[in-house]
C-alpha cells in the first residue's frame, strides 16, 4: 500500500518520487484564468488515474480504485492544492504549472521539486 500511495503522490499532481523537472518544451502556465482556460472541460489523466479539476476549485476522481477529492485555488502564479486519495491526505502543497500541448506538468514545492505529468483529455 506504501508503494501505491508513493506512487499516487507522484503521479497525482506532484507528490514526490519523479526526478526534478526539466522546462524544455513547456510553457508556463502563468495565471489562474490561463489555468482554468487549459482545464476546462478536460479530465487529467495517467495510468490509473483519471481526475477532473473544476475551473470553480474542486479536484476530483478515481486513482487506482480509491476516490480523489481536493481543492485547489491559484496563488500568484501557483496551484495550490490540499488532496486526498480515500482517506489518506496528501497534504497541501504549491506547484508551478507547465503545458505541452495535450501534457500538463505539476512541479511540487513551488516548481523547485518533483513533477508529475498527465495527460488532457
Amino acid at each position: 500500500m506504501r508503494y501505491v500511495r508513493t506512487m499516487i503522490c507522484t503521479a497525482m499532481l506532484a507528490g514526490g518520487g519523479a526526478a526534478p523537472a526539466a522546462a524544455e518544451g513547456f510553457a508556463t502556465v502563468e495565471s489562474r484564468d490561463q489555468f482554468v482556460q487549459i482545464i476546462s472541460g478536460r479530465d487529467l489523466t495517467r495510468f490509473g488515474i483519471n481526475v477532473d479539476v473544476s475551473p470553480s476549485g474542486q479536484i476530483s476522481g478515481r486513482a487506482f480504485g480509491y476516490p480523489v477529492t481536493g481543492a485547489w485555488q491559484w496563488s500568484g502564479s501557483y496551484f495550490c492544492r490540499d488532496l486526498y486519495w480515500g482517506s489518506d491526505s496528501l497534504g497541501q502543497n504549491c506547484q508551478a504549472v507547465r503545458i505541452s500541448g495535450t501534457t500538463i506538468r505539476f512541479i511540487s514545492d513551488r516548481g523547485t521539486g518533483d513533477f508529475a505529468d498527465l495527460t488532457l483529455r
